[in-house]
């Protein structure tokens, strides 16, 4: 064979090769047209998949929460009868979940009303429990609403220091902006030379103004009073004020916060139109006491309860809801600003007992 192809080569004669055989004719069936490829799924619309996206945040933000919550229901309910013993188990584990003693009386009060005597799983206890948790939460669930007439409408907001002021006051500002209004940060924790520089660069992320004080320390009522007439003639959509936190020194806290609003409506006489008081729910049993102190403060009309990722206490804003029924605006479960989303009682209160 070897010979024969070099012969080939050398006279330009190649190798006579057999002719292929004639493949058979198709048959009918695979003279058929192809399959047609499967339709391919389609795609949620583009809400539905940032609402399963944000109920994930959320549900995930408050794993640790429902883990402490579930486990101890779990082990109380094992196809047993809700009796006296059992309503007073539940009420123990409510309270120790950061629910809070009149929220906790009132579930269990529920369930003694509809379910006392008859036998029920944890899994029946926990779908109880979230829809009486949505009842407690439900009338609290108000937006942050702008009045777009104002110009500017004014948000005061406060809160004890690291409870995350300054990154809702960034967060807002990125929501507001994205709405198409314009929108000012006034750096009104004037002692905090980091709140300051913080709020500088996220009013450049965000194309938000800023007016921030010429030196340390200086009179965060006054500060006020220049953003409010500056955003005033501006015609400014949202003006959005920082201020201190510092609670060891109730009293002198308590002063200023006061001279604050008595200044601002010196311009306008119905500012601050809202008073955002945000809470940090890592804390726990202490957002009930900041609640407290800092309603007496200032007329508090809604609240941003933020650090829900990281916390095994987010139980404590059923307590809140129960406590002062004040509008719970915004819940926070991240750093981004999407990630700060108004508040919707039937989804925490199944995330927070672990349901999908």
């Amino acid at each position: 064979m070897a010979l024969k192809s070099l012969w080939g080569r050398l006279t330009g004669r190649e190798e006579e090769k057999p002719a292929p055989e004639a493949e058979a004719p198709p048959s009918a069936t695979e003279i058929a047209a192809p399959e047609a490829p499967p339709a391919p799924e389609p795609e949620p619309e583009p809400e539905a998949a940032e609402k399963q996206g944000w109920f994930g945040r959320l549900r995930s933000g408050l794993s640790r929460s429902a883990a402490r919550l579930t486990e101890n229901v779990t082990s109380l309910f094992t196809r047993r009868r809700l009796d006296d013993e059992a309503l007073e188990e539940l009420e123990e584990t409510l309270i120790a979940a950061d629910l809070g003693v009149a929220a906790a009386r009132r579930i269990v009060e529920d369930f003694r009303k509809t379910r006392f005597g008859k036998e029920v799983t944890a899994e029946e206890v926990k779908q109880a429990l979230a829809e009486s948790i949505a009842g407690i939460l439900a009338p609290v669930a108000k937006p942050l609403v702008i009045d777009r007439g104002l110009k500017p409408h004014v948000v005061l907001v406060v809160g004890v220091n690291g409870t995350g002021k300054t990154t809702t006051i960034a967060k807002l500002g990125q929501q507001y902006r994205d709405q198409g209004l314009s929108c000012t940060f006034v750096a009104g924790d004037t002692f905090r030379a980091a709140a300051v520089e913080q709020l500088q660069v996220w009013a450049d992320r965000t194309g938000a103004s800023l007016v921030a004080p010429a030196k340390p320390g200086a009179d965060a009522a006054g500060l006020a009073f220049d953003a409010m007439t500056a955003a005033r003639a501006a015609g400014t959509d949202v003006l959005l004020v920082d201020t201190a936190g510092r609670l060891h020194n109730k009293s002198a806290l308590m002063e200023e916060l006061r001279k604050i609003v008595r200044i601002i409506k010196r311009v306008d006489p119905a500012a601050p139109h809202s008073v955002l008081l945000v809470l940090d729910a890592t804390t726990g049993q202490n957002a009930i006491q900041q609640a407290k102190v800092f309603s007496e403060m200032v007329n508090v009309t809604g609240l941003a309860v933020t650090k829900l990722d990281g916390s095994a206490k987010g139980g404590v804003v059923v307590a809140l809801a129960q406590e002062f029924a004040i509008p719970v605006h915004v819940v926070g479960v991240g750093e981004k600003a999407a990630d700060l989303r108004p508040f919707e009682p039937g989804d925490f209160a199944r995330s927070l007992m672990g349901l999908e």
